[in-house]
């Protein structure tokens, strides 16, 4: 049985940047363990499954390792597969998922995700950290990710990870931040222990950046930097409980996979 699929660089205008997800379009949901595989054959660092499901879509992300409860890049590819190649009507489609739910909509030529905000907690876990990262650390929040503050945009560019000791760290992984030269904030995200050594850009980490760097900047519009070695630049709103999350995308590849 054929199924179509297509690769999309997202959080980028032009190919090989940003982050690529595979995205495939279902009409009927697959066994758990297929998509699995499927995400493990494809190896980029999330491959999206969707249904419609009534006036929504149910969207699920794989790893090559595990199913993840929320991301971003994945949904920003999604939305341009929905809208660009299969004619989504409108400026808008609702998402169904783990996490409850999302919206993208299409305004001034971008895709903006509408995803929840999250907080964190302040942690003494400077040190440790430190030592892993290998650089200082000013400050550690923990909850379903772990933030690292450092002390300027070099000191996150410079950062190497001892992988290893960092997957034993809590979270499904490791935020490591700045205030950045000329964006507001710069990231990056290593995920070792769900199967990404390191992500090229994360919309999901954004939502626990932006609250984060929205009070500590008083400003609730930020300009964001995932200084990874592809890159990718994010623009955020916090307002309320929710994040909004703004990138372009790009289609490189399209396909078929024969199970």
């Amino acid at each position: 049985m054929p199924l179509a699929f297509h690769q999309i660089d997202a959080f980028s205008d032009r190919p090989f940047r940003g982050n690529p997800a595979v995205v495939y379009r279902l009409d009927a949901w697959l066994e758990d363990e297929l998509m699995q595989r499927i995400a493990a054959e494809h190896n980029q660092a999330e491959t999206a499954f969707s249904v419609r499901e009534g006036d929504a879509w149910r969207i699920r992300w794989f790893t090559p390792e595990c199913e993840v409860p929320l991301c971003g890049h994945a949904t920003l590819a999604t939305a341009h597969a929905l809208f660009e190649l299969y004619g989504e009507p409108g400026e808008r489609i609702d998402f169904v998922c783990l996490s409850g739910a999302l919206a993208v909509t299409r305004e001034d030529g971008r895709l903006v995700l509408d995803f929840p905000a999250m907080r964190l907690e302040p942690a003494p876990l400077a040190e440790r950290v430190g030592a892993i990262l290998g650089q200082r650390v000013l400050a550690v929040q923990v909850g379903k990710e772990l933030l690292a503050e450092l002390e300027s945009e070099q000191a996150v560019r410079d950062c190497k990870p001892d992988l290893a000791a960092l997957a034993q760290l809590p979270g499904l992984g490791v935020i490591v931040t700045a205030s950045g030269r000329e964006h507001d904030f710069v990231s990056r995200y290593f995920a070792p222990g769900i199967g990404i050594d390191e992500d090229p850009v994360t919309g999901s980490t954004h939502c626990i950046l932006a609250p984060y760097w929205a009070e500590r900047l008083d400003k609730p519009e930020l300009s964001a930097l995932q200084c990874s070695a592809r890159g990718g630049e994010l623009h955020c709103r916090l307002q309320g409980e929710r994040v909004k999350i703004a990138g372009q995308a790009v289609l490189v590849a399209s396909g078929q996979l024969f199970i």
